[in-house]
């Protein structure tokens, strides 16, 4: 009886190893967002400019993501949307991801993230497109 309580206990501290770097992980983003959602980025002074915005008047692929991780902080994933819509599909894409690795680990399986060339120069491609089109007259409804 002592082997088998000892089996499991070595099993479930190993599951707990694996699942220890994605909790960390989680616990720095939640923390990060609790405190963005305490800190109200909308009141001037709470942070620093964008130093595109402020030197060129133009929208940089990240202004906006305080807000919009503000508004997803509370719920609003309408006002979340308006502020930086890239934020919000980065957020639905790291909680993707984290659950994929939690379940991945939690099994005793490798996590593979295949980021080839042509699947960075997409992205890149994306970030480009959506940082210019907020910056056109007629992409005023991503702005900010």
């Amino acid at each position: 009886m002592r082997g088998v309580n000892a089996d499991s206990q070595r099993v479930t501290s190993t599951v707990a190893g694996r699942l220890a770097v994605p909790a960390g992980i989680l616990a720095a983003v939640a923390g990060a967002f609790a405190y963005v959602g305490a800190v109200d980025p909308n009141e001037p002074g709470h942070y620093p400019v964008c130093p595109l915005l402020r030197l060129t008047g133009l929208y940089c692929p990240g202004c906006g993501g305080l807000r919009s991780a503000y508004a997803v902080a509370h719920g609003d994933l309408g006002a979340a949307l308006h502020a930086n819509a890239m934020a919000v599909v980065g957020y639905l894409g790291f909680a993707v991801l984290w659950t994929v690795w939690v379940v991945r680990a939690a099994r005793g399986r490798p996590v593979r993230l295949d980021l080839t060339p042509v699947r960075l120069w997409t992205l890149g491609a994306l970030l480009l497109v959506f940082t210019v089109v907020r910056n056109l007259p007629f992409g005023g409804w991503l702005h900010p």
